[in-house]
């Protein structure tokens, strides 16, 4: 797979894309990575990227034609605006460019992007949640590792991705390890038992009830599994 990130600051990525998930599927080449630096594509001697919003408005926006000449350099790709009023990110988004050849995350700054960026340059608009950040970098990280980890071949055991949070509708159940006791604090007796069928019952009702108590949201349709 390969990903491009069009963004005003290509040394935030420097080091989180060199490490952990994200590193090993890049050394191993099943990820490839690209920074586009927006600013080289600025208009006038002082590469130009924003301007003051038309009818007027606090803050600066991010133009239409340094975007799009930064897009035409990449080609061809599922082009994926991250900013506050995009569809909030899931995991289904993710499972789903996970089987995308090529995506192209654009990163918004300042008050906001050109609206004919969204209209007519991307596909799809993200945002990571319902708060604001400074730009759309962050988010881009987040949404590169969601999908480099969903990768084949990037994890060690490829079956802990079919049973993690979110996979049933359903937050994942609490773990624990060594040792079985700490500071008085014990591990529940069910996971130390060696009974498996009461081990599955255990971490389906811990799911539930971590679910219902957690994201009542994501419960809903499970409340009636719950005593």
């Amino acid at each position: 797979m390969k990903i491009s990130i069009v963004t005003l600051f290509p040394d935030f990525f420097a080091s989180p894309l060199t490490v952990s998930v994200v590193g090993r599927a890049q050394e191993a080449g099943l990820l490839e990575i690209s920074l586009v630096d927006l600013r080289s594509f600025g208009l006038g001697g002082y590469r130009q990227v924003d301007d003051a919003p038309y009818g007027g408005g606090p803050g600066m926006v991010l133009m239409v034609e340094p975007v799009a000449a930064a897009l035409d350099s990449v080609g061809d790709g599922r082009r994926i605006l991250l900013t506050p009023g995009g569809t909030p990110l899931d995991q289904k988004t993710l499972d789903r460019w996970a089987a995308e050849p090529h995506l192209t995350f654009v990163c918004g700054r300042y008050e906001g992007v050109d609206e004919r960026v969204a209209d007519h340059l991307v596909h799809e608009q993200v945002s990571l949640g319902d708060f604001v950040l400074a730009g759309g970098e962050a988010a881009a990280l987040a949404a590169v590792e969601g999908v480099a980890r969903l990768l084949p071949g990037v994890l060690g055991n490829p079956e802990s991705v079919g049973s993690e949070s979110f996979r049933d509708g359903l937050l994942e159940e609490p773990h624990y390890t060594r040792p079985a006791e700490f500071r008085g604090w014990r591990v529940p007796d069910v996971l130390i038992s060696g009974d498996h069928a009461r081990v599955d019952a255990w971490r389906q009702e811990q799911r539930l009830r971590r679910t219902k108590e957690r994201r009542p949201d994501l419960a809903e349709d499970v409340s009636e599994e719950i005593d």
